[in-house]
């Protein structure tokens, strides 16, 4: 299956071409380095591009000061990951360890010059993705999130990074709590986190935008590459993860591209990634709560109270899953009870039995997904069948699978548990059953995003967007409100 980058344990140096090293060359300063002499510190934004002329710069533990790892950087090679893009910090510290020359070009002029070279954005990029791949799955990280199975918010702020693929280092013994280089984050939360990792956006009131993208799934995302690409000023606001309901997709198949598949979040990671190349910027996770129309253009508010304005925008918040009417529901979301079925939510599905509700293909992938762990899986389902609902080789992967049991005409009944879920109770057509079971996953219904667009764009019944001919507009992508524009699962029919 497809991931976000290379294998770098594969991957042979490769120095850049005379004329492309000339051009990074003319862009930077050199500095020396003493053995032992910080060239980044973790936490550090990535504020340069460093190149390696002469000597040797190593990865160090930010708490320890030991060495991480045997392989160093050499000369012809550079420095960074794919953080440098936003101006990211490091989570490692980076350190000579021989006397060491290296060439250093601001983040600015570097992202210009892969802009008008691409084959040095190429050289670039692949590297970068590699890197992050690689530490993203070791856990090489000096963000340290401790006990997620046995806190909610630790769970949470463990499923923020893990969705987004930023890489932390995960522990299951000790005091549950998140930490940076050593020192904890008091009350720990995506938010608190996104802050040190320069993901959170403080607005700016005099920051000139053409165009706000409201949500970051698929469409969103694609939105943020062609904006990027046509030279617009664009800023992506997402409330949650890159990715939206495609993000907690372990696999998909069925995307054009990809004939053996790559999980939604990765598919949406390498999408954020090209539309950042292009100059897109992100901010995550702040919620836009009202939209309100300017002489200019129009301005949206986010939660915290800062307002920002741009020319257009675009809304792209899709669908949610929708609540369940259960007792106690919301007192076991991250404690039982998961809306995603990701590598994070895996986890904590050992040695249990594992209930799914929905009857799309994100409740099949789950189920597919989880029964890799879990002792079994139910899959509950309102209707007579499938048919209808989902596409028909995951169904039949479903039906052939022993480890997983469909339940057509059931649907949940009672959750029961202390602190954490530890049992659900299910209405089937031969009666009631009890399954001891402490993940349940719901992929329900389809509740659009769209309180928050303040009545200046018509919807439907539903909550829907109405675009295009259903408001008499010229474009299919165009709202009732001249400027707003709507794409994806948000619209109307």
């Amino acid at each position: 299956m497809e991931t976000i980058g290379g294998d770098l344990s594969t991957m042979a140096p490769r120095p850049f071409a005379d004329g492309h090293l000339a051009a990074i060359r003319a862009i930077s300063t050199s500095r020396d380095y003493g053995p032992g002499e910080v060239v980044l510190e973790s936490g550090a934004p990535q504020d340069r591009f460093v190149l390696v002329e002469e000597g040797e710069i190593e990865v160090a533990d930010p708490v320890t000061g030991e060495r991480l790892h045997a392989s160093t950087l050499k000369p012809g090679q550079f420095m960074g990951e794919l953080a440098f893009l936003n101006g990211g910090p490091m989570t490692l510290t980076m350190r000579a360890c021989a006397p060491t020359r290296t060439l250093e070009a601001p983040r600015s002029s570097m992202l210009r010059l892969m802009s008008e070279v691409p084959e040095i954005g190429d050289h670039v990029l692949t590297v970068f993705s590699a890197r992050r791949r690689r530490i993203f799955e070791a856990g090489d990280s000096s963000l340290v999130v401790r006990g997620a199975s046995r806190n909610p918010a630790v769970a949470r702020v463990a499923s923020f990074l893990n969705r987004n693929r930023i890489p932390f280092h995960e522990e299951t013994e000790g005091e549950p709590q998140v930490s940076w280089s050593g020192t904890p984050i008091p009350d720990p939360t995506p938010r608190a986190v996104a802050r040190h990792l320069g993901l959170d956006l403080t607005a700016a009131a005099t920051q000139t935008l053409d165009l706000i993208i409201v949500g970051a799934g698929p469409a969103g995302v694609a939105a943020a590459v062609y904006a990027g690409a046509e030279g617009l000023r664009a800023l992506v606001v997402e409330d949650c993860a890159i990715g939206g309901q495609a993000g907690t997709s372990s696999r998909i198949e069925n995307y054009m591209g990809f004939p053996t598949g790559i999980s939604g979040a990765d598919l949406t990671f390498r999408g954020q990634v090209q539309a950042m190349k292009f100059g897109t910027s992100f901010a995550m996770p702040r919620t836009v709560e009202a939209l309100a129309r300017r002489d200019d253009g129009f301005c949206v508010t986010l939660d915290g109270g800062e307002e920002l304005c741009a020319r257009s925008v675009l809304v792209a918040t899709g669908v949610q899953y929708r609540r369940l009417p259960l007792d106690r529901l919301e007192a076991f979301e991250g404690a039982g009870v998961y809306y995603a079925a990701t590598e994070m939510e895996a986890r904590l599905c050992s040695e249990t039995e594992v209930v799914v509700v929905g009857g799309g293909n994100s409740a099949g992938q789950a189920a597919m997904y989880l029964s890799r762990v879990a002792k079994h899986v139910h899959v509950l389902v309102r209707a007579a069948s499938l048919a209808e609902t989902m596409s028909a080789y995951l169904r039949e992967r479903l039906e052939a699978d022993p480890r997983i049991t469909i339940h057509t005409g059931s649907q949940l009944d009672r959750l029961d548990g202390d602190e954490r879920l530890e049992r659900v109770v299910v209405t089937t057509p031969s009666g009631r059953l009890s399954v001891d079971c402490r993940a349940l996953f719901i992929m329900i219904g389809a509740a659009p995003n769209t309180d928050w667009l303040s009545g200046l764009v018509e919807l439907d019944g539903h909550g829907f967007v109405r675009t295009g001919a259903q408001v008499g507009a010229p474009s299919s992508f165009a709202t009732s409100c001249p400027g707003v524009f709507a794409v994806g699962d948000v619209r109307s029919g």
